[in-house]
């Protein structure tokens, strides 16, 4: 893990005294332009986008920085402070009085932005432009100020990514030294791999350079499955390098194997390293960013609510900064009104510990146990039955009484490999759990853990499955979510009731009394991704990992929902393609045989099963589920259940009056990509 050099030429200069209440000291202004060259957004008038860096000042002995691992052995300046740098990205009313006054801040997920495109359904660009970028301006429209901070160390140089320039931790004049893991599975066969985190074939993290390449304790380990036993690689049959204009060269940063790495089996290398990043200085400089937004006279983006959205690992990041109480700035205020954290399943993350790789996740074949599905789970406290210990996940933050109003949203993919069953059932898996006040919990049924357009196809590289990708769509639910949140938070309107499966209703159930129908060529997974007890070491309760690889224990029972007839799962917020299904629709998907272990899920894909259009085809293939022509009669007939299901989550207030245009044009396209080449006749020129 290196520290980035700034490389931009600083445009402008905010100078804040060293004392401001939100410990920002500095604001450096790199550029501003307007969006669209000045357009008028709704009420909100014109928009700008403003980016720089901005700079920190924390002190390591006050109470609200106590948990940040390794700040003690930081860098001071003379005020006795840890500084500390992160690139920032403001879209901003022009003139603030016009806005609506709610900042909506997106985590960036290894360094990117993404709120636009799954919002304003824009075309999605780590820059926002032209006017595709801003999409129907959704968020623009209604006046909030969309903001984004650095907080992640490892992420990768990359001019379009936000980065965080942490401080490095030593003990006084020696370099604090320590083992670091890493782990990979492969699609195909190579000789080469980093030690950063691979993820859906990009660097997500650029990992910690290997300090002594012939240190004993470096050991390179191979598996044929994730609970698999491990077997050493001979120390002679790899090293330290890649390959390099057909050379093989040293490098701390990879491994080299003459051999190959091959597909489908999982490869684990513990090292030494040196020099670790206070980490959890990326959750402070979160906090004070938006503290200095709410609260500073001469803040950046003035704006009196404060809402965080963040998905898959900055969803977990969310409940790790309310698990450690960081929604309480220096000065106790409460920092984020609302919290929406998606795709999190029960998971935290490396966030906040010695030589911690933020972006390290769990998946079903990697990444495997890192510091992320730890109890608790649960919002309010719970006893595990194993260990004795009794918590909450947001304990912290009710106790110093800056708990938001929060929203937990999960896809069907995030109970079969993400845990988040655990999120609202007891330890022990035989209860459920009601969620405290001020917290919601949402299973968008059906769903796999990113949307993706019609047509589906199978999924290709490293997530290459066994069945089509599910292209479900996640943007209307995400466009009511901020729509209610900002209502509860402004109006005190209380958003719907939490809607995810139960235990007491037997909708939520363990995998060996699941009733998925027999469907010709299609595997069932025969297990879900646990979250364990894990042993880090005796020093994990100070943030220090001493085993590596750690100790696994005992599993927590994690559940699955239950489906029905058609294999669609029958609890939670179902879109009107699960009303009126012409496919089923599951949160798993397994592993193509061409890239090894097709007996494990597939990360983060869900499946589409298309239903036989006709009951002959549907006998052919010996096929349990009712045929399309047998179910509906025609387009207008799958139309009028359509509209009604879809009319009926509108009623409810989990689809905008405004979106339900969308909705059904989406319906129009689900049975003319179904019936497609049948003699059933096409929606179209019916549509709606």
């Amino acid at each position: 893990m290196r520290l980035r050099k700034a490389e931009c030429v600083l445009a402008a200069v905010l100078l804040l005294t060293s004392a401001a209440p939100a410990r920002v000291v500095r604001v450096e202004v790199a550029s501003r332009a307007d969006v669209l060259a000045g357009k008028a957004w709704g009420n909100a008038g014109a928009y700008e986008k403003v980016r720089g860096r901005v700079f920190f000042a924390v002190d390591p002995r006050d109470a609200h920085n106590k948990q940040i691992v390794d700040l003690d052995k930081a860098p001071r300046n003379g005020q006795g402070d840890v500084e500390f740098s992160a690139e920032f990205y403001v879209i901003r009313p022009k003139d603030p009085a016009k806005g609506n006054g709610s900042l909506l801040l997106e985590v960036p997920n290894r360094g990117g932005k993404s709120a636009l495109r799954v919002i304003n359904d824009a075309k999605g660009s780590p820059d926002p432009t032209s006017a595709e970028d801003f999409g129907d301006g959704f968020l623009l429209n209604r006046g909030f100020t969309i903001a984004w901070i650095g907080w992640q160390a490892d992420v990768p140089e990359d001019p379009n990514s936000l980065h965080l320039f942490a401080p490095v931790a030593r003990d006084g004049d020696k370099a604090i030294v320590g083992l670091v893991r890493a782990d990979w599975i492969l699609p195909e066969k190579q000789s080469t791999h980093p030690l950063g985190h691979w993820i859906v074939g990009r660097i997500g993290g650029t990992g910690y350079p290997v300090s002594d390449p012939e240190d004993k304790r470096n050991v390179l380990t191979v598996r044929d499955s994730p609970m698999g036993e491990r077997r050493a690689i001979p120390r002679e049959q790899w090293q330290f390098a890649r390959e390099e204009n057909g050379r093989v060269v040293p490098s701390e940063q990879h491994v080299y194997m003459k051999q190959g790495f091959e597909p489908g089996k999982i490869y684990e290398i513990v090292y030494v390293a040196q020099d670790p990043v206070v980490v959890g200085t990326g959750l402070a400089a979160v906090r004070d960013f938006i503290s200095h937004l709410k609260y500073d006279k001469d803040s950046l983006a003035p704006v009196k609510r404060a809402y965080a959205m963040g998905i898959s690992q900055t969803g977990r990041f969310l409940r790790h900064f309310l698990w450690q109480d960081f929604n309480a700035d220096e000065r106790n205020r409460m920092v984020l009104d609302g919290v929406i954290a998606h795709v999190a399943g029960a998971g935290r993350g490396s966030f906040n510990h010695r030589f911690a790789q933020p972006s390290r996740d769990a998946q079903p074949t990697s990444s495997l146990f890192y510091p992320t599905d730890l109890f608790p789970f649960t919002d309010v406290p719970q006893r595990d039955p194993v260990t004795g210990e009794t918590a909450g996940l947001f304990d912290a933050p009710r106790a110093s009484k800056n708990m938001p109003k929060v929203f937990l949203s999960n896809t069907s993919y995030e109970y079969w490999s993400r845990a988040a069953s655990l999120i609202h059932t007891s330890a022990d898996g035989k209860q459920d759990v009601v969620p405290g006040e001020n917290v919601r919990i949402y299973l968008f049924t059906g769903l796999q853990h990113f949307s993706l357009p019609l047509p589906p196809e199978p999924g290709k590289g490293d997530l290459a499955s066994q069945n089509l990708q599910n292209p479900l769509p996640v943007n209307w639910f995400w466009r009511a979510m901020i729509t209610n949140m900002d209502a509860w938070v402004r109006e005190g309107l209380e958003p719907p009731a939490s809607a995810y499966p139960q235990v007491g209703e037997r909708t939520l159930v363990p995998l060996r009394w699941l009733v998925f129908p027999k469907l010709p060529g299609v595997e069932v997974p025969k297990t879900t991704l646990g979250a364990y007890r894990v042993d880090y070491g005796p020093q994990w309760t100070q943030g220090i990992i001493d085993k590596e690889p750690p100790v696994v224990g005992k599993p927590f029972p994690t559940l699955v929902p239950q489906v029905d007839q058609d294999g669609n799962e029958v609890a939670g917020v179902r879109l009107p393609q699960l009303e009126a299904p012409l496919a089923t629709y599951t949160g798993w998907n397994m592993r193509h045989p061409s890239i090894g272990m097709p007996q494990e899920k597939v990360s983060f894909l869900g499946s589409y099963i298309p239903f036989a259009v006709t009951a002959s085809e549907r006998q052919k293939r010996n096929d349990q589920r009712v045929a399309i022509a047998e179910r509906y009669k025609n387009c207008g007939d799958y139309m009028n259940r359509y509209r009604a299901a879809a009319e009926a989550l509108v009623k409810q207030r989990w689809i905008l009056a405004e979106d339900l245009n969308a909705v059904l044009e989406r319906g129009v396209r689900e049975w003319d990509f179904a019936t497609k080449g049948s003699q059933l006749k096409p929606c179209k020129p019916h549509a709606r």
